[in-house]
């Protein structure tokens, strides 16, 4: 087993920021993740990251959050997947 991290991020339409985190928080996934937190940022911008317990092969199968309606954000959504890895040494 790892954990892997997804990062959704998206920028609102202008003065919609509110309105975009609103919607990133009521987005219900398939199935819960070890953690969840969100995040803001200025330019209405909105960033999920939700961390997962997965078997190897197995981190393109966890769910994700879907993109908003097209009239609330200014771009495509960006997504990066991060499984973490064994530090050694010091």
């Amino acid at each position: 087993m790892s954990t892997v991290a997804l990062m959704w991020e998206a920028r609102a339409v202008e003065g919609r920021g509110n309105e975009l985190l609103e919607w990133a928080r009521a987005q219900v996934l398939a199935r819960e993740p070890v953690r969840r937190e969100v995040l803001r940022a200025g330019q209405d911008r909105v960033l999920v990251v939700t961390w997962w317990e997965a078997a190897e092969g197995t981190a393109t199968e966890l769910p994700e959050l879907p993109e908003p309606a097209a009239d609330l954000i200014t771009r495509a959504v960006h997504r990066w997947r991060f499984e973490s890895v064994e530090v050694t040494g010091g």
